[in-house]
């Protein structure tokens, strides 16, 4: 086996699994199942899996908080959960009808970025939001389905992928407000296929690596956006990608097993499972949620 051929780190057979976030401090790995509403937590050393929290609105994302805890999106509703898993709603979106978060992670100063889409996922009905604590603040619109966000190592780009514009694009940031500027294309696919770029995340080496839906893959971009690797995998439909393991070198890949056929989900035992892979490169500790 090769550093690069994917295994299955745990079958969760999650409907539409996403949002991998690794907890350095007790070496486990969180991610969400959206559709079902719940919150897991793998151990990779023991094996065993378990849900945290089982909410009433489908979970877009959740990421970890600086006191303890987690923060989640959940419907139209950001929710602060205590170690017991105990929700508090702390904000919800505006006008939300139709409308659910999807994608979220928090940057260096301790801000939830996360995006809203249209449940019967129509064009332009989204928007990119900031949470600081204090309130919901539009960042982005209009999106379609907001995915996959992260930094470059300095903090003064962000990425951000718009999942239907195949693209992933890039702002200036500036840390001190939380302000974009300067929006434009880093990565277009123009390949093809009907693959999507989803979730995304950047690694110690300021590369961005990001799952393609329906794309069997992950790929590797250098920060000038020109394609470094593709990582094939065992699944159709992975969601989102986190580094995690006692050296930050393991890559964990969630994926999604919604809307595919009995016959293609025997031919992908593993859809719905969360992958690992050691991809020779190490990601970073995420930013944990400081409102």
């Amino acid at each position: 086996m090769s550093s690069l051929d994917a295994v299955l780190a745990f079958d969760a057979r999650m409907e539409l699994g996403e949002s991998p976030v690794w907890d350095e401090l007790t070496r486990t790995l969180y991610a969400v199942d959206i559709l079902r509403g719940a919150i897991v937590r793998f151990n990779p050393r023991s094996g065993s899996t378990e849900t945290v929290a089982e909410l009433d609105e489908p979970v877009g994302s959740i990421a970890l908080r600086r006191d303890g805890g987690l923060v989640a999106a959940a419907g139209t509703a950001v929710l602060l959960l205590d170690e017991q898993a105990r929700a508090t709603v702390v904000a919800e979106v505006p006008e939300a009808r139709g409308l659910r978060f999807n994608d979220g992670v928090c940057d260096a100063q301790g801000r939830l970025w996360v995006g809203t889409m249209a449940l019967d996922e129509s064009v332009g009905r989204g928007t990119l939001y900031r949470y600081d604590g204090r309130g919901l603040a539009p960042m982005v619109a209009p999106v379609s389905i907001s995915n996959g966000t992260d930094w470059s190592a300095d903090g003064t780009r962000m990425y951000y992928v718009d999942s239907p514009s195949r693209r992933v694009d890039v702002f200036e940031f500036d840390a001190r407000d939380g302000s974009l500027a300067d929006r434009r294309t880093l990565v277009e696919i123009d390949d093809a296929g009907a693959s999507v770029p989803d979730g995304l995340t950047v690694d110690a080496e300021d590369h961005i690596w990001v799952a393609f839906w329906d794309g069997w893959a992950v790929r590797r971009y250098r920060p000038d956006g020109s394609l470094d690797r593709v990582v094939e995998l065992p699944v159709a439909r992975p969601t989102s990608c986190a580094f995690g393991g006692d050296d930050l070198g393991d890559l964990y890949v969630t994926s999604a097993r919604t809307d595919l056929t009995a016959a293609a989900l025997d031919a992908q035992p593993f859809a719905g499972g969360v992958l690992v892979l050691r991809p020779g490169v190490s990601g970073r500790a995420p930013n944990r949620f400081a409102g």
